[in-house]
């Protein structure tokens, strides 16, 4: 079943609301990030919830394309990029598919806490590898479900068709480096605040291929 934004429209406003579960760990994830950033970027940020990320990052690069497939979601980041007065950032509502409708590379790409969320990991890769600048990098938050809770695989499924729970993709930590390496991606850093956390990772897409 294709997933939809019916479960994220309904929890939007709560969501927002809702503080970060690890503020340190997100904050070093920024800190990170903001190591790979220049005023001359492009940035895309993929599944960009109500757009905190992107607004924090916006100072530090030309423009950032933020999406993401939820109408409530990108409504409340709109709400919240005119409150903070930027406006080197674009939020659009759209599906993660429509990525290779944009006619445009980017030279860095986030993508947190959305690729355990697509039904099809590989070809979700080789778009976000497709739309990157050659040397450029996808930064990324990725729940690896086997290795945090290895029987959720058997759950989610029926979680998911009672509405319960988003669309969830389990895979493990290797599983998903190796889906990395084969699309042609080099990992450059790997962090992970603990064993039951979500990881991160900034990968490179080669100069040349």
């Amino acid at each position: 079943m294709k997933p939809t934004p019916r479960f994220w429209n309904r929890i939007a406003k709560k969501y927002a609301a809702k503080p970060v579960s690890d503020e340190a760990a997100y904050q070093h994830k920024l800190q990170l990030t903001q190591k790979y950033l220049k005023p001359d970027m492009d940035v895309l940020e993929v599944g960009c919830g109500t757009g905190t990320t992107a607004l924090i990052h916006a100072p530090s690069v030309r423009s950032i394309v933020a999406t993401d497939f939820s109408e409530q979601m990108i409504e409340i980041a709109q709400k919240k990029m005119l409150e903070q007065q930027i406006s080197n950032v674009q939020f659009k509502c759209e599906a993660f598919e429509e990525l290779s409708q944009h006619s445009k590379q980017y030279d860095l790409i986030m993508a947190h806490s959305i690729l355990h969320l697509l039904p099809d990991l590989e070809g979700a890769l080789n778009l976000l590898f497709k739309q990157l600048k050659p040397g450029g990098y996808l930064v990324s938050s990725t729940a690896c479900i086997n290795d945090m809770i290895w029987f959720f695989r058997y759950i989610a499924p029926v979680a998911y068709n009672l509405r319960l729970i988003p669309f969830v993709n389990c895979f493990s930590e290797q599983e998903f480096i190796n889906k990395l390496q084969q699309t042609g991606f080099e990992v450059e850093l790997k962090w992970q605040a603990n064993r039951k956390a979500a990881l991160f990772l900034i990968c490179r897409k080669p100069e040349k291929l």
